[in-house]
């Protein structure tokens, strides 16, 4: 159900305090809390703290951004152009109100959010992942599980954050260790550029190939097992679908795309759910089994740049994770249509 903005807030905060230096005030039941500021630290730190960042935007100054949340680390990764620009300490939902997992897009953007739903408590640089109450903010970060489902994050860097991200950024929440690596895969779908005609509509036979819907955006590729199904979404938009009837690993597989190829010209991409070597699929194999047409191919590839994401589970996609305005891929590691 759609609801209008204003009767719609992110659940997750409780009271929160008034930061130093912003323009507006806050009410007392905002001040008991307080924002933990935050405190950039050098690349090298192995281990933050709690508060603690690591913020270099030049490695990659331009590009997709992807964004990984790891709620058993209670840190968050920030990739731009497939590269990781960024990682922070983070405080996800406490136990009763736990941080959705999930693969999520940004729905909206506000700079001074005010909950009305705990007495006026400020939001800072508020980037909301869904409609009933999730969203990434400023906020306090006791170095475990506290808020109300929201991901919370130090001042500073949620500052920092959202002068990368957009409307469509994608945003990845998943509750297992998330330590990136580089991979690299054969795959028809997913390597060298395209070449050949993208497919037309053929809704009959289960196929559709509509860029148009949605020019330009965030690309994420969700390969679904239980559907039977590769869906293509931009921007949060579903623009392709194909029949995939071949067996996909158990459990689940999710990508970024690198910027650059090996010596093959085959993509390379960093895989961000922290899973064993000996679970990554063969995208070619995939492929082949899954007879997927080579117009379908092409206009796939086509499309695949830097920071594209892939998404491979074993798990059924649910009508509802795919509805808009409130745009969820998949909800990973849980029953999608819960």
């Amino acid at each position: 159900m759609n609801h209008p903005i204003a009767q719609i807030i992110p659940r997750c905060a409780a009271a929160l305090v008034a930061v130093a230096g912003f323009a507006f005030s806050l009410p007392a039941s905002a001040r008991a809390e307080g924002f933990t500021q935050g405190t950039q630290v050098p690349a090298t730190v192995p281990k933050l703290k709690p508060g603690e960042f690591v913020w270099e935007p030049e490695r990659a100054p331009e590009g997709p951004v992807l964004l990984v949340v790891s709620k058993p680390e209670q840190m968050a990764y920030v990739y731009r152009n497939g590269i990781r620009i960024a990682r922070s300490t983070v405080s996800t939902g406490k136990p009763g109100h736990d941080t959705p997992t999930g693969v999520f897009t940004i729905l909206e953007k506000d700079k001074k959010h005010t909950s009305s739903i705990y007495k006026g408590a400020s939001m800072p640089f508020m980037e909301r992942l869904t409609w009933t109450g999730i969203a990434l903010h400023a906020g306090n970060l006791p170095g475990y599980p506290a808020s109300h489902g929201c991901v919370r994050l130090p001042l500073k860097f949620s500052e920092l954050l959202f002068t990368v991200t957009t409307k469509g950024v994608t945003v990845i929440i998943a509750d297992e260790h998330n330590a990136p690596r580089e991979t690299v895969h054969p795959g028809m779908v997913f390597a060298e550029p395209a070449t050949g005609t993208a497919p037309a509509f053929n809704d009959a036979g289960g196929l559709v190939w509509q860029p148009e819907f949605s020019p330009a955006g965030p690309v994420s590729i969700l390969i679904s097992s239980a559907s039977r199904a590769l869906i293509v979404y931009r921007n949060g938009v579903e623009i392709g679908r194909a029949p995939f009837a071949a067996p996909l690993p158990k459990g689940q597989h999710v990508y970024s795309a690198l910027d650059g190829a090996d010596a093959e010209g085959r993509r390379k991409w960093v895989r961000v759910d922290g899973k064993p070597e000996a679970n990554d699929p063969s995208f070619t194999e995939l492929a082949q089994a899954a007879r997927l047409p080579q117009s379908f191919i092409a206009g796939v590839r086509a499309i695949v740049t830097p920071g594209t994401t892939m998404v491979l589970t074993d798990m059924a996609v649910d009508k509802s994770t795919q509805s808009q305005p409130d745009f969820k891929i998949i909800s990973l590691w849980e029953t999608a249509s819960r």
